[in-house]
């Protein structure tokens, strides 16, 4: 009776310790989740700034300039619910304008165009590796959370379901040949 009880105590212990690493594994995930976004959130910014910059250098044609300072302006103004729709036209202005390797070349030759388009270029790489950093993030949460003993004994707390974060991030071609050239 006694070594049967000791049994039962060890049993209910060991669960409690396996439901207690597999909290703390949702609350770690969950940590990183929140990391990831912030650097999203800081490198989406940083791709918005530099495009609003360089659209009010004067250093691209008036029409070009207009629809990237108002891409950029609509990206770094969007509410959360429109965020991801406003980064995805960002990034279709920024394609559109700098589509061909000409419009780079011209905004390199003018004053100060070679460090703009040269920091442009390294924000538009950076976005989709913080994207896929936090998709990743996301990915990984979700599959802990939809395990039932999750779901059962509510590991996961108030803490919301995550939401992966869905936009266009192509980049420009003559850009992303740029970066990496």
């Amino acid at each position: 009776m006694t070594s049967t009880l000791i049994w039962i105590a060890v049993a209910l212990f060991a669960i409690g310790l396996y439901l207690s690493w597999t909290a703390g594994r949702l609350d770690r995930l969950h940590a990183r989740i929140d990391a990831a976004r912030a650097a999203l959130d800081a490198q989406l910014l940083r791709r918005a700034s530099v495009a609003q910059e360089l659209a009010t250098s004067g250093v691209l044609d008036p029409a070009a300039s207009i629809v990237l300072y108002e891409a950029a302006h609509a990206a770094r103004q969007a509410e959360e619910e429109q965020r991801e729709v406003a980064e995805s036209e960002l990034s279709q202005a920024l394609r559109a304008i700098f589509g061909e390797s000409q419009q780079v070349e011209a905004v390199r030759e003018a004053p100060g165009g070679d460090e703009a388009a040269t920091e442009l270029a390294a924000a538009v790489r950076r976005v989709p590796m913080a994207r896929r950093f936090h998709n990743d993030s996301v990915r990984a949460a979700r599959a802990l959370r939809r395990h039932r003993k999750v779901r059962w004994f509510r590991l996961a707390g108030h803490a919301p379901f995550p939401l992966a974060f869905e936009m266009d991030d192509e980049p420009p071609v003559a850009l992303a040949d740029r970066a990496t050239g």
